[in-house]
């Protein structure tokens, strides 16, 4: 068997961070920048309108930049993670639940599309948007019905098109699914190759991991500024009053992600057998992270060293679960482009039938599965979802400006997702090769 450093062992460029307080850091930016922006908005006095948008362009710049450094090293740092993960399951452990991580991906992203869905028509937060006049519609990105897609009539091809003829293509244009399965087919394949064959692979994967981390590291020390940045700007772009209107959206979002944590502590409890407010305990350091960065990938190496050492889950699974997870298993997510799409459709006045709302529920299942573990990577691909069911994307602009507030916390949420995942299949497949447990009783 080929040894390697599992990705948790980098979990050291991440931990000043928490030791630093990072999440704390990024409340107090958000609340400058807010301070800050109001002061800017031209409705003030204070400044002229161009001059604001011209302050505003600087104020995004350490945002841009953190973002694309987190861009740029994602692919390499997915593709590295998945492929030391399944070398180290060369046993039977990776057919043997392989599928079933799978089920159980599509299952919890489903829930978590009904939470929204749920939410949203009860709570209806598109309506006060509505009432104001609604957002504004060029006419040119409604889709008619039918020209929308027959779904039932493209499923043997979507199942063909999931591995991609041409990686290069799916590395390039950042579609993460292509990317996932691509990685494993190559990953299983190294495992049959001879140690001396496959050994320089295994190394140079792990070069790849530390280099990755330590740009993650560089971009990490602008988050504080980032989200500072893009707060002032946001605030001195936007009028207070159409901010304030999307409080109660930004609210629904999170209280259904709240639900949704809710439904993994139940799980916790339920088939893990843990306790789940000790659960809740031992993550919190892979959460704030999290929360301050808004990138599920970013944070996998501290994921995967608090799976090991605080949940006490083997090895052989968190090393798979939390790569894959990370990039397919995107719940939090989900839940905020269905919510999304339905407030929307509610802003633009646009009744939604019942077969409208299963092809959101089916289109947000795939489009999750694909979504960049990247800040912003949720409303990349919310475009995809609101064509899909014939909503017009003009008011999507609003939504980018507030995105990266809810992406803090559907982060926080999707990482939970995913150490949820690595304790429940831990349970049934786990070597029990860790000293330090979970239990009820610890």
């Amino acid at each position: 068997m080929i040894e390697f450093k599992s990705l948790n062992s980098l979990s050291v460029y991440l931990e000043h961070l928490t030791k630093g307080r990072l999440w704390l850091k990024v409340i107090i930016g958000l609340l400058l920048g807010a301070g800050i922006g109001m002061l800017l908005n031209p409705s003030t006095g204070l400044l002229s309108e161009n001059s604001s948008l011209r302050i505003a362009d600087w104020l995004d710049l350490p945002g841009q930049i953190f973002m694309r450094l987190v861009q740029m090293i994602m692919i390499p740092l997915i593709f590295t993670s998945i492929i030391t993960g399944i070398v180290g399951n060369t046993s039977e452990n990776l057919k043997t639940f392989g599928l079933k991580l799978l089920l159980y991906f599509v299952f919890t992203t489903t829930i978590a599309i009904v939470i929204g869905l749920l939410v949203t028509l009860i709570l209806k937060p598109g309506q006060y948007i509505f009432d104001l006049g609604g957002f504004p519609n060029s006419g040119e990105s409604q889709i008619v019905p039918d020209e929308q897609i027959d779904i039932a009539g493209n499923i043997p091809n979507a199942i063909s098109n999931l591995i991609p003829n041409n990686p290069m293509e799916s590395i390039l244009t950042g579609e993460m699914l292509g990317v996932v399965i691509f990685t494993i087919i190559i990953g299983v394949a190294i495992t049959q190759l001879r140690q001396q064959t496959a050994a320089p692979i295994i190394r140079f994967s792990e070069a790849i991991q530390k280099i990755c981390m330590i740009v993650v590291s560089w971009a990490m020390m602008l988050v504080p500024y980032a989200v500072f940045g893009l707060m002032a700007a946001l605030l001195s772009r936007t009028s207070i009053e159409v901010f304030l209107g999307l409080g109660y959206y930004m609210g629904v979002v999170i209280l259904g992600l709240i639900i949704l944590l809710t439904f993994y502590l139940v799980l916790v409890f339920v088939i893990a057998k843990k306790n789940p407010f000790k659960f809740l305990k031992a993550i919190k350091e892979p959460q704030l992270l999290a929360f301050s960065t808004a990138s599920s990938a970013a944070v996998m190496p501290l994921s995967m060293k608090t799976a090991d050492e605080k949940l006490g889950v083997s090895s052989n699974i968190s090393d798979f679960v939390i790569p894959v997870g990370a990039t397919i298993n995107m719940d939090g997510t989900a839940l905020f482009q269905c919510v999304t799409t339905l407030f929307m459709a509610q802003a633009y006045g646009i009744e939604l039938s019942i077969m409208s709302l299963l092809l959101i529920t089916f289109t947000v299942v795939a489009a999750s599965i694909g979504t960049p573990a990247i800040p912003g990577g949720g409303v990349i691909i919310l475009a995809t979802v609101l064509q899909s069911a014939g909503i017009p994307i003009d008011g999507l602009i609003i939504i980018i400006g507030i995105d990266r507030i809810l992406g803090m916390f559907r982060t926080a949420v999707n990482v939970t997702g995913d150490l949820t995942a690595c304790i429940i299949f831990d349970r049934f497949y786990g070597t029990k090769s860790n000293t330090k447990t979970l239990n009820n009783n610890s």
